[in-house]
């Protein structure tokens, strides 16, 4: 009933807090079902995850800027929620509560999404059990490969990409 990415963002999100492979994850499913719409809801969980990631290293700056993206996306589309399993009203609620925390500075602290469909939860709860996440855990801010992940990931193949793409260009092909 649910994307397969969307149930692995919300085990991630819900599980070991890797808020960067919450992003990645619906990145490439966005890219795929909603190319180019900047609006999209997906967009708004890619943000909040993003916004999560930079609130853990204390940018408090990008995370609140991200937010207030993510906010103005999802609450557009909040009927959408509902459909997505979520509790719309209590999701937005959540939202704008991390946005004080956000605006006081507050320091992070790992937040839950309301998960109103049952089965979802379930789906959720069993994709984190077969990864070894414990559901709702607290992120652990001692883990610098998750608190860190992008300074620390392996980008060659990026590079690559990017550097045969200039060559091609460049050579008219």
């Amino acid at each position: 009933m649910y994307p397969k990415e969307y149930i692995e963002f919300l085990s991630h999100f819900h599980g070991d807090r890797d808020y960067f492979e919450c992003h990645e994850i619906l990145e490439d499913f966005w890219k795929g079902s909603d190319p180019g719409n900047k609006e999209s809801i997906w967009v708004g969980f890619i943000l909040l995850a993003v916004s999560a990631y930079h609130h853990r290293r204390e940018n408090f700056n990008g995370a609140q800027r991200t937010l207030e993206k993510a906010i103005t996306i999802i609450s557009d589309q909040s009927s959408l929620l509902p459909d997505l399993g979520l509790d719309d009203r209590l999701f937005l609620q959540t939202i704008k509560e991390q946005l004080i925390r956000l605006q006081n500075r507050e320091e992070y602290k790992s937040m839950n999404l309301p998960i109103s469909d049952p089965e979802l939860l379930q789906a959720c709860m069993k994709l984190c059990d077969e990864k070894g996440f414990d559901w709702q855990r607290e992120s652990d801010l001692s883990d610098l490969e998750i608190v860190h992940r992008h300074k620390l990931r392996d980008r060659s193949s990026v590079i690559a990409e990017r550097n045969n793409a200039i060559l091609k260009k460049g050579s008219g092909a």
